[in-house]
């Protein structure tokens, strides 16, 4: 483990959350790490670090927080350990980076929508060499502009130096890490914050998708909260359901119908939190802008995330973890770091969980904010800027990586029983004495339960 790294790490996170507050100390145990080009396991601590420091504080309790840096390198590949069949296969047979005439593009294409409008530019293939032989005859950037103009999802790679010198890098540049900030006043809320169980009873409206956001609100649920998640009446998530939906209800919502839009509303009177990660003026389009849901719940603690950022040409634009890594120059530092011949990402989606963690620790950090000061709070994150962050501490040397190995010890004993089948959990990787943190409900399908608390 980089022990510099890692410090730099905690103390530019907390600061992102606390400001000039005194910087708490992080122990840190069993601290092997990825070989990555960049400090991905000590960013994968600190970030879960974060999230608990806050809910230490939360708690107004002094005890120091302690993170398995090994555990917390694996709860950023899987927290589930199928016991009865396989891992789903994490991508969709077309997604993937391709060679173009002059240079590299990836395709996300995970979602029905996503691929068709691929297709809608390239055309349907046979197989991924069909379709590798028609992206190489287009330019990185024009085939990333006619699929994101189709709402597609693709990204051309670029170094750091040229995301620094595009407007989008430039805007996220200038962004807080975690921008926050107080709103209207709001009566003091009735949570008991039981010991055991911190979060028990606290409502927490999830409109998130895919890893980000369920991250954040699974965290929220290892602590006892009441997680209600939200999906569109079309959305699937194959892949990641049993993974990220463990401590939820899930149900289904077709917010673009006044019927379905009124019921968000209901649910959103009497949450506590609402986490979201619509793109920057989603909700704003449907009469939900940030002040409209102060007013429908005052005191809400307000919490959201976008993949680009919050400014610049690209904040309203579809992206994905893999898409960021693609635009802004890890990748790309990952070919040359392993001297490699196309782009090399990190070992794992770690802007997705490190966000979460972050998203995590500014949902506990608005609570603590409305139980001392009586106001509501808000706070803005995205995945362009948490890489911002991990590329500040630069390259790292391939001789400070471990590899991370499993051990028997590392999953709960019980088992937890799924649609799915049989599984195992991780540990959690952080300790709060006192506060265990796991999720007393197996995951669940999506549209499973009823769109109320």
């Amino acid at each position: 483990m980089d022990t510099q790294r890692a410090a730099a790490l905690w103390q530019q996170m907390w600061q992102g959350l606390r400001g000039a507050e005194a910087l708490p100390a992080l122990n840190f145990l069993q601290t092997s790490t990825f070989a990555s080009a960049y400090a991905v396991s000590e960013l994968a601590a600190t970030s879960i670090g974060l999230a608990s420091q806050a809910l230490s504080d939360l708690l107004g309790r002094p005890a120091p927080v302690s993170v398995n840096v090994r555990l917390a390198s694996r709860w950023f590949q899987h927290s589930l350990q199928p016991l009865n069949r396989p891992l789903p296969a994490q991508w969709d047979s077309f997604a993937g980076d391709y060679a173009t005439r002059d240079g590299w593009i990836r395709l996300h294409t995970n979602a029905p929508h996503h691929r068709a409008a691929m297709e809608q530019v390239l055309g349907r293939h046979r197989d991924r060499d069909a379709l590798a032989a028609t992206v190489a005859q287009w330019q990185a950037s024009a085939l990333e502009q006619a699929v994101t103009a189709a709402s597609g999802c693709a990204s051309a790679l670029r170094s750091e130096q040229q995301w620094q010198q595009h407007p989008q890098g430039m805007a996220v540049r200038h962004e807080p890490l975690i921008a926050q900030r107080a709103t209207r006043e709001a009566p003091t809320p009735g949570w008991q914050l039981p010991l055991a169980r911190p979060l028990l009873g606290v409502r927490v409206l999830d409109l998130t998708r895919v890893i980000a956001g369920p991250v954040a609100t699974r965290f929220l649920a290892s602590l006892g909260a009441q997680v209600l998640r939200i999906d569109p009446p079309d959305w699937q998530e194959p892949t990641l359901e049993e993974e990220i939906n463990c401590g939820k209800r899930c149900a289904r919502l077709d917010i673009r119908r006044a019927d379905g839009r009124a019921q968000l509303i209901a649910l959103m009177q009497h949450a506590d939190v609402l986490v979201h990660g619509y793109r920057a003026d989603a909700l704003e389009r449907i009469g939900l802008d940030a002040e409209t849901r102060q007013a429908l719940a005052p005191g809400l603690v307000d919490v959201s995330l976008n993949a680009w950022g919050w400014h610049g040409p690209w904040r309203n634009r579809r992206g994905f973890d893999s898409l960021v890594q693609m635009a802004c120059g890890i990748a790309e530092q990952g070919m040359r770091w392993s001297g490699a011949e196309r782009p090399v990402p990190l070992p794992v989606q770690a802007l997705d969980h490190a966000t979460g963690y972050m998203m995590a620790a500014a949902v506990l950090e608005g609570m603590r904010q409305r139980r001392e000061n009586g106001v509501g709070w808000q706070a803005h994150l995205s995945l362009a800027r948490t890489a911002c962050l991990l590329q500040q501490h630069g390259a790292a040397p391939q001789s400070a990586q471990d590899g991370i190995a499993a051990c028997p010890h590392d999953v709960h004993s019980a088992v937890e029983i799924t649609p799915w089948g049989i599984a195992q959990r991780l540990r959690a990787a952080a300790r709060l004495p006192g506060t265990p943190m796991f999720c007393a409900a197996p995951a669940a399908r999506a549209g499973s339960s009823n769109a109320c608390w």
